[in-house]
């Protein structure tokens, strides 16, 4: 038997090695297809049921709510008291969430927290403007806030005039109307006050005191803070503001009159247009842990003889909770 050419039998093993190779290759490409597309579904899969999740915990703070302005002696008054007022601490959710609510090894832990505070708690920038042209009367209790926060007055002074901007660019009737390419867009929520003027850090001392809301709103004295109430009621001062909030403590305002009957003279400024012992709008903060990942939401919604509808609802990214990075996808309003 004849034996091949040794330059031919190199050739033979040589090209079987390159077919193997380019098999091994392949099979490594499918395969590492295959891992993505599973960790691609698993991941939209538990995308999608946190969003479910999180859908139906607003919707039963809404339903709270809801419950609150149709029920009780005290349906036409707001309070720290209220149910709706309590937080939700992180509570496990694992067990109910399955069909036979038995918790297995390997399940995903699911955790929820959350809690609903009063928007006109806080002081309304839409104040700032009233038939066109900037208040006066608010402007000064905006600038009593910024001084008892040390911050800068120019800053209110700008955020004033573009506001009055915006407003005149939405409004048919506006007093002096602007072009819409020089005219910032509206805000619809705090963190967008950057732009009409106020720095990042500035909006990181506001934001607790401040909010943006559809309309101008009455401040509630039952839920405000005092930093608020200083601001808010004409000749109050801090440490008369904190004996405001220990009373209130003891017992709630049903009425105006009875908050100016309990404060004596510092009750004196209490207005009927710019405070209030009931209020309308409510922010409802959402969180859902699963495993490692945190989703958290954020709703402004409006409540208005029992219905409660949502204005707006933000959504944070997903990230890893032991991995503080910076947020990858976007967050997203709905109208």
């Amino acid at each position: 038997m004849k034996r091949g050419h040794p330059s031919q039998q190199g050739a033979a093993l040589l090209s079987a090695m390159v077919v193997v190779a380019l098999v091994a290759t392949l099979a490594s490409a499918a395969l590492w297809q295959q891992w993505r597309q599973v960790e691609i579904e698993t991941a939209e899969r538990g995308r999608s049921q946190t969003q479910w999740m999180m859908t139906g915990a607003l919707d039963w703070t809404r339903l709270i709510l809801r419950e609150d302005a149709l029920s009780g002696p005290d349906k036409n008054v707001d309070h720290l008291g209220e149910p709706w007022a309590l937080p939700v601490q992180e509570s496990k959710l694992s067990t109910f969430l399955s069909q036979d609510q038995q918790w297995r090894e390997g399940d995903s832990e699911v955790f929820l927290s959350g809690q609903i505070t009063d928007a006109q708690s806080r002081m309304n920038v839409m104040n700032l403007i009233e038939d066109g042209r900037v208040s006066p009367e608010a402007l000064a209790r905006f600038a009593k806030l910024f001084q008892r926060l040390d911050l800068p007055a120019a800053q209110l002074a700008e955020l004033a005039a573009r506001l009055q901007q915006a407003t005149a660019r939405i409004t048919p009737n506006a007093t002096r109307p602007v072009s819409p390419a020089d005219a910032p867009l509206m805000p619809q929520q705090t963190s967008q006050l950057v732009w009409l003027g106020l720095s990042a850090d500035t909006l990181g001392v506001l934001a607790p005191h401040i909010t943006v809301l559809p309309v101008p709103t009455p401040v509630n004295l039952n839920t405000a803070s005092a930093t608020v109430l200083e601001a808010m009621v004409p000749g109050l001062d801090a440490g008369g503001a904190r004996q405001w909030v220990r009373q209130r403590e003891r017992g709630h305002w049903a009425t105006l009159d009875a908050a100016r009957l309990a404060l004596g003279p510092s009750g004196q400024g209490i207005d009927a247009k710019v405070h209030s012992v009931s209020s309308q709008f409510f922010e409802v903060r959402g969180r859902m842990r699963i495993d490692q990942v945190v989703q958290e939401e954020l709703a402004m919604v409006q409540r208005d003889t029992g219905q409660v509808r949502m204005l707006w609802r933000v959504r944070s990214s997903t990230r890893h909770a032991a991995d503080e990075t910076a947020p990858t996808s976007a967050s997203r309003a709905l109208q």
